[in-house]
């Protein structure tokens, strides 16, 4: 199992729009990709930053899926893509 590890800036300002995008748009759009397996999303309590975990099959699934998060949320959003890097799961509990 391989994870992509997400990054993004969000607006404070519109944080309440961003959590509708985030489970109206992204987790959906997440959820269809090849292999996915499970995710989540996480926003930092002090500061601006956003993290995702995304889970895939395999490695080849979870580095098309990082390539797709490059290209950045929909236009007109309040998050602002920072990274996506791929890992290889190596232990869960």
């Amino acid at each position: 199992m391989h994870a992509v590890v997400g990054q993004v800036k969000i607006d404070r300002s519109r944080e309440d729009e961003a959590t509708k995008t985030l489970n109206e748009i992204v987790v959906p759009r997440a959820q269809q990709m090849a292999g996915f397996v499970g995710g989540t999303w996480c926003r930092a309590l002090q500061d601006d930053r956003g993290i995702s975990v995304l889970l895939f099959e395999s490695e080849e699934e979870a580095r098309a899926a990082a390539e797709q998060m490059r290209q950045g949320p929909p236009p007109g959003t309040p998050a602002t893509f920072v990274s996506a890097d791929v890992f290889e799961v190596v232990a869960q509990a």
